[in-house]
């Protein structure tokens, strides 16, 4: 059985209790769908509950970290403390507001520019991703490593779409998701990017890519990853810097192939199937 850290309980103790309001307030999503005002300031409220418990909860356990969280901004560590907690109360806000059940809360603790710990947690299947630098990733006791698949056409890979009022060149982004498409067994796109690196983590997933993303995003996914056995690098092939915005997670064989070919399509060039 895995043993949990001091830190690694005060994480998981912060998401239990933010994801009993999430399940609560979920559980009424569906009604709201027929409402005339409908769910969208419903859910935006659920949101911010769960951060605030999240807050509350991480601040009394570590009164001197620091924040970045989406809702609320950030806070500086106290003087002589470098870390701080990188969160994201609702990772998949759009699924929670059509009543799929597909979303998770994300804590990732980072010191100074590097992320030292991260706890992902789906409330709806009770499934607790955790890891700690050096201690592994694990899915609630169970050992993660990512997939050892070594062909792009074997693989099943995630990613995430441009939206309304998205960032990402759809032009660049549809010349990448064909590279892939034709070159592998599969493209996902399920909206949580915490779970997709999760997923990475656990080999449920070979690979993940995705550009337009924010810290409280993929700061727990990354250090999975990297936990159970992969690689992530940013688009451009460095180190994942926590203002970055671009993601590419696989094993260490997929991932040079998916980032070679991502960067052949944002050049507008042909695919080099693996």
């Amino acid at each position: 059985m895995a043993v949990r850290s001091a830190l690694i309980n005060v994480m998981v103790r912060a998401v239990n209790q933010a994801a009993r309001g999430l399940k609560r307030d979920f559980g009424e999503v569906e009604n709201l769908q027929v409402s005339k005002k409908g769910p969208a300031d419903f859910v935006s409220a659920a949101d911010i509950k769960a951060e605030q418990v999240l807050r509350k909860e991480l601040s009394r356990a570590r009164p001197d970290y620091g924040f970045l969280m989406e809702e609320s901004g950030g806070t500086d560590p106290k003087p002589g403390c470098d870390r701080r907690w990188i969160v994201d109360p609702l990772d998949g806000t759009t699924n929670f507001l059509h009543g799929l059940p597909h979303f998770a809360i994300s804590v990732g603790l980072a010191e100074g520019d590097e992320i030292v710990a991260g706890v992902i947690y789906d409330p709806i299947k009770d499934e607790l991703f955790w890891a700690e630098k050096g201690g592994g990733a694990f899915l609630n006791d169970r050992r993660l490593r990512v997939s050892s698949r070594r062909q792009l056409s074997e693989g099943l890979f995630a990613t995430g779409i441009p939206f309304l009022g998205s960032s990402k060149d759809d032009g660049v982004f549809l010349r990448e998701l064909t590279a892939v498409m034709q070159s592998s067994s599969g493209v996902r796109r399920w909206g949580v990017a915490s779970l997709d690196l999760a997923y990475v983590a656990a080999g449920r997933f070979d690979g993940f890519w995705e550009q337009g993303l924010s810290p409280w995003d993929f700061a727990a996914g990354i250090l999975l990853v990297r936990e159970a056995g992969g690689i992530v690098t940013d688009i451009a092939g460095d180190r994942v810097a926590l203002d970055g915005h671009s993601v590419i997670a696989a094993n260490d064989h997929l991932h040079r192939l998916l980032a070679k070919m991502i960067a052949a399509a944002q050049k507008g060039g042909a695919p080099e199937a693996g």
